[in-house]
């Protein structure tokens, strides 16, 4: 049998699943869920097999979600979403269903499950894709001691390379994230996040003070207090993001 999870703040959009879903009986629904936070304690519950994951949904979106999972199952998306989605999808080769869902077109999805499931896990290259939607990069949300915590990106004061890691430095405190460097230099608004240093993204917002540390070599105050070091290709970038 094939575990599967049902993902959807929409009643009607799962029961259309579901309703599908019975003429597949190897497919056992194990959970539904009616957002992303129900959504990821049913999967560390469950370990299902496949999820059927809404995009769209309050608190935190699917993808969202997803990226807070450590062992993703296959997924099979039903949303009406953007562009930078479906881009993800197709590049991906993951599959998606567009609401209202068509039940040939359900089908169709079914009949590459199996490959799927044989295939493995997909879904970091979907969700360094899709996360270049402006939908998706006014705030990060963190997984920290099993609770989920949504940080707004103007609360960041600077993001520090953390090995595989990065460490976010917010208003409220440090938090890690899975992702890299290169993310958010291009996924953040470069009119307010600068890199200045290979470790170092700063918050343009939190700068008070430039100081010549040593020859040629500079170090930047935030108002937390924090001293960073600044590259010489850093420096230049800085100055000119803040017109000196």
């Amino acid at each position: 049998m094939i575990k599967t999870i049902l993902i959807d703040d929409e009643a009607l959009a799962r029961d259309i699943v579901k309703h599908y879903l019975k003429a597949f009986p190897n497919i056992e629904i194990v959970a539904e869920c009616f957002d992303g936070f129900e959504g990821l304690k049913a999967i560390a519950q469950h370990q299902p097999d496949l999820i059927f994951l809404d995009i769209q949904m309050p608190k935190i979106s699917g993808f969202e979600m997803l990226e807070l999972v450590e062992k993703r199952p296959a997924v099979i998306f039903t949303t009406a979403f953007d562009e930078y989605a479906i881009k993800a999808f197709e590049v991906n080769a993951v599959d998606y269903l567009l609401k209202p869902i068509e039940q040939n077109r359900f089908e169709q999805a079914m009949q590459k499950l199996p490959a799927k499931l044989a295939k493995g896990d997909e879904s970091k290259a979907l969700l360094e894709t899709a996360s270049l939607s402006p939908a998706q990069n006014n705030r990060v949300v963190v997984k920290n001691a099993g609770v989920i915590k949504i940080i707004p990106v103007d609360s960041i004061h600077y993001i520090e390379a953390d090995d595989d890691y990065v460490k976010l430095s917010t208003t409220d405190g440090n938090f890690q994230k899975n992702k890299t460097m290169s993310f958010f230099e291009q996924t953040l608004d470069p009119a307010q996040f600068i890199r200045i240093h290979r470790s170092y993204i700063i918050n343009l917002a939190q700068v008070t003070k430039i100081e010549l540390k040593e020859k040629e070599s500079y170090v930047v105050l935030l108002k937390s207090g924090i001293w960073l070091p600044v590259s010489k290709t850093g420096y230049v970038k800085l100055r000119a993001a803040l017109g000196i």
